[in-house]
């Protein structure tokens, strides 16, 4: 890593949303083509250190942005924002790009999310799809269903449910859950769990995913996305997002899954490209859950060529 990237990548910017504070990041602010990149859960923007040099030398305006609740960025509770989901961070997104990016390029914005970040995308992308161009989500997690039906539930059967979530996670205790995961080297064996290879595992990794965690906020954030990502609407479930974006084709679709996560299997990924043909798979050999960060050079690579390829901006 240069040293000039590392300096850009640690150099936080700060933007005031809703009465927030969110942090962000940005690699050749003024070049042509403006691309997001959206981390994972427990993850924040510095897990793209392999990749946004990458794409600042071809002509891209690459941001990564701490979503709400990880990071750099604010943790707020309940109390102060209700509930964490895909649909807040989508909203944080779409504001980013009004107020941040907006100013600057005008062109339409490419998405690569990874995991949770991947969720937000493929949301982004059936809120804003006449702001997005395309989208990259490696790989994409939540519940797959086959069927084009709708779950429907009676609303007092809803209500009960949501308010039970809340109480139970309300009660939960997240502090001392958190504090023995950060103790007894727990982070460090999900990132083993999440690694197929385990080279990238390094001292600058384990400090990005522990330091968040480290903050007197951090439970009561954990707390608002189980309660929000628990509790949410089918419209806000990958399902029935990729129903919706199906419908229009609009925003082109690659999933990048890696051949050996454990997190999210293979299978999942198939079952989304069976399904719905106008999505792509790449499979990665023998990699996991992080496939930018475990193997940053193929998945630059498949990335790059696949945007590239398309030739619609």
């Amino acid at each position: 890593m240069n040293n000039n990237f590392a300096e850009n990548i640690n150099f936080p910017n700060y933007w005031n949303w809703n009465g927030f504070k969110i942090c962000w990041s940005v690699i050749g602010e003024n070049n042509e083509i403006p691309i997001i990149f959206l981390h994972g859960f427990g993850a924040n923007r510095k897990h793209w250190r392999n990749n946004l040099d990458y794409f600042a030398k071809r002509n891209f305006a690459t941001y990564s942005l701490d979503l709400i609740g990880f990071g750099d960025s604010d943790q707020p509770g309940i109390r102060q924002i209700g509930k964490l989901d895909n649909e807040i961070w989508s909203n944080q997104v779409r504001d980013f790009i009004e107020q941040v990016i907006r100013p600057k390029n005008s062109g339409k914005v490419i998405l690569i999310g990874n995991s949770l970040g991947s969720l937000v995308a493929l949301t982004c992308a059936v809120s804003l799809e006449d702001q997005i161009a395309k989208v990259i989500a490696s790989p994409l997690p939540d519940r797959i269903q086959e069927n084009k039906k709708s779950i429907t539930k009676k609303s007092s059967l809803i209500k009960f449910q949501n308010k039970f979530i809340r109480i139970f996670f309300i009660f939960f205790p997240l502090e001392i859950i958190l504090f023995f995961i950060t103790k007894l080297g727990v982070i460090k064996l999900g990132l083993n769990s999440a690694y197929f290879k385990k080279d990238n595992i390094d001292r600058e990794l384990v400090d990005l995913v522990t330091k968040p965690v480290l903050r007197k906020t951090s439970a009561r954030s954990l707390r608002a996305m189980c309660i929000g990502m628990s509790s949410r609407d089918e419209k806000f479930q990958a399902s029935y997002l990729l129903r919706k974006l199906s419908a229009s084709k609009k925003v082109p679709f690659l999933l990048i899954w890696g051949e050996k996560d454990n997190f999210i299997p293979l299978f999942i990924g198939k079952k989304i490209a069976n399904f719905h043909r106008w999505v792509k798979l790449k499979i990665v050999s023998n990699s996991g859950h992080c496939i930018h960060d475990e193997d940053p050079s193929v998945f630059n690579k498949i990335s790059y060529e696949w945007i590239r390829d398309l030739k619609t901006f």
